[in-house]
C-alpha cells in the first residue's frame, strides 16, 4: 500500500525556500555596497583666476609693400636681393636697361645747356642795349625786342630743364630702390626678364615688423582692450605682445571681431605661422572644481555630487577657463556642493559609492 505524503511538509519547505531567497538578497545588496567604487570629494570654490581669451590665429606682416617699376618693356640687368634679405630705405633692389634712357637723358642735358647758352647771350645784349637806350644811341623798339628776346630765351631754358628733368626721373626708374627699412619676404622676378609698368616684382615687410590676428567671439571680443598682453607659446618659448587695436564691430554672419597684437620681438615666428595665444585680460574670482571631475560625454561636460551618502548623480555644467588643475564653472554648480574629484570618469548617473575627502584620499596615497 502506498504511503500518502504528510501535508505540513509542504509548508516547511515553502519557507524553507523563502527564507533562502531572503538571505541571497541580502548577500547580494551586502555585496554590491561593498563593491562600491571609492571616490574622492572636493568642494566647488571661488579662486582668485586670471582672466584670459584663448584663441588661435595667424602671425602676419604688420604692413607688406608691393614693390614694382613704373616702366614697360625693359629687360631686368641686375637683380640685387633675395628674400629673407634685409634692407635699408633707398638700396637698389634690382635695375632695368637703362642704355636707352641714358641717351635720352644725356641730349636733354645738352638741350638745357644750349637753352642757357642761348639765355646769357640774350641777357647780355639786353643790358648793353638798355645802357644804349639811356643814352638814346638805340631807339625804344630797338630795346623792346631785345627785351623779348631774353623773355623767350628763359622760356626756352625753362622748357630745356623740364626735359631734362623728365629724362632723368625716366633714369631713375630703371632702378627699383626700398621705400622703407625692411625684409624681403617674396620675389616673383628673376633677371634678363622683361617687366611691365605696375606689376608687383617684389614684396617686402615694412621694418620687419610682425603682428598676430586672431578672429574672437563676441562674448570674448568684449573683455579685449587695446593694451593687454598676449603670451604666444612656440618653438619652445613664450613670445609676449601687446593687442594694438580691436575691431570697433562684429561681422553680421560669424558674429566675431578681430584683435591685432604688435610682436616687438618675435623670435622664430614667422609670417604665416597658425599659433594658439592668450590674452591676458584682467584678474578676478571664479568657482573652480579639480579639472578631473569634468567629464565629456555626448558632446557636454558633466560632474558628479552627492545624492545621498552612497549614490552619487550627474549634473550638466558649462565650463570656463583651465587654471593650475582646475577648471571655471560658469553654470550649473554652487559654491560648497562637492563634486567626485577622482573617480569619475567611471561613473555613471546612479551609481553607488564610497566616498572619501580628497585630504583622504591624498593620506593614503604612498
Amino acid at each position: 500500500m502506498r504511503a500518502r505524503p504528510r501535508r505540513w511538509l509542504v509548508p516547511l519547505l515553502l519557507c524553507l525556500s523563502l527564507a533562502a531567497c531572503g538571505g541571497a538578497k541580502e548577500d547580494e545588496d551586502t555585496a554590491k555596497t561593498s563593491s562600491g567604487l571609492t571616490v574622492s570629494l572636493a568642494p566647488a570654490q571661488y579662486q582668485p583666476l586670471a582672466r584670459a581669451a584663448v584663441v588661435s590665429g595667424p602671425v602676419s606682416a604688420f604692413e607688406e609693400m608691393q614693390l614694382g617699376v613704373e616702366l614697360s618693356g625693359q629687360r631686368v640687368t641686375a637683380l640685387k636681393v633675395d628674400v629673407g634679405q634685409s634692407v635699408r630705405k633707398g638700396q637698389v633692389l634690382l635695375e632695368l636697361d637703362h642704355r636707352t634712357l641714358d641717351s635720352e637723358l644725356a641730349q636733354a642735358e645738352a638741350s638745357l645747356r644750349q637753352a642757357q647758352a642761348s639765355l646769357s647771350l640774350a641777357q647780355v645784349s639786353y643790358e648793353r642795349g638798355a645802357k644804349l637806350a639811356a643814352q638814346q644811341l638805340i631807339s625804344a623798339g630797338n630795346l623792346d625786342e631785345l627785351r623779348a628776346t631774353r623773355v623767350q630765351a628763359e622760356a626756352q631754358t625753362a622748357t630745356a630743364r623740364a626735359g631734362r628733368d623728365a629724362a632723368q626721373l625716366r633714369r631713375d626708374f630703371a632702378e627699383l630702390r626700398a621705400p622703407a627699412d625692411g625684409v624681403i619676404s617674396k620675389r616673383l622676378v628673376q633677371a634678363g626678364q622683361v617687366v611691365s609698368a605696375g606689376t608687383e616684382l617684389l614684396r617686402l615687410i615694412r621694418d620687419g615688423r610682425l603682428e598676430w590676428r586672431a578672429e574672437l567671439p563676441e562674448e570674448q571680443l568684449a573683455t579685449v582692450a587695446v593694451g593687454n598682453t598676449v603670451e604666444l607659446p612656440y618653438g619652445g618659448q613664450t613670445i609676449t605682445g601687446r593687442i594694438r587695436a580691436v575691431s570697433p564691430g562684429v561681422d553680421a554672419q560669424t558674429r566675431t571681431g578681430t584683435v591685432y597684437a604688435d610682436l616687438p620681438e618675435p623670435g622664430a615666428l614667422k609670417p604665416g605661422v597658425f599659433v594658439e595665444g592668450r590674452i591676458l585680460t584682467g584678474a578676478g574670482r571664479a568657482l573652480m572644481v579639480p579639472s578631473a571631475a569634468v567629464v565629456q560625454r555626448d558632446g557636454h561636460s558633466y560632474v558628479f555630487t552627492m545624492k545621498d551618502a552612497q549614490t552619487v548623480q550627474r549634473k550638466r555644467v558649462r565650463t570656463g577657463q583651465t587654471s593650475q588643475g582646475k577648471v571655471e564653472i560658469l553654470e550649473g554648480l554652487k559654491e560648497g556642493e562637492r563634486v567626485v574629484a577622482e573617480g569619475a570618469g567611471f561613473l555613471g548617473d546612479g551609481d553607488r559609492v564610497r566616498a572619501v575627502s580628497a585630504q583622504a584620499a591624498e593620506n593614503k596615497t604612498p
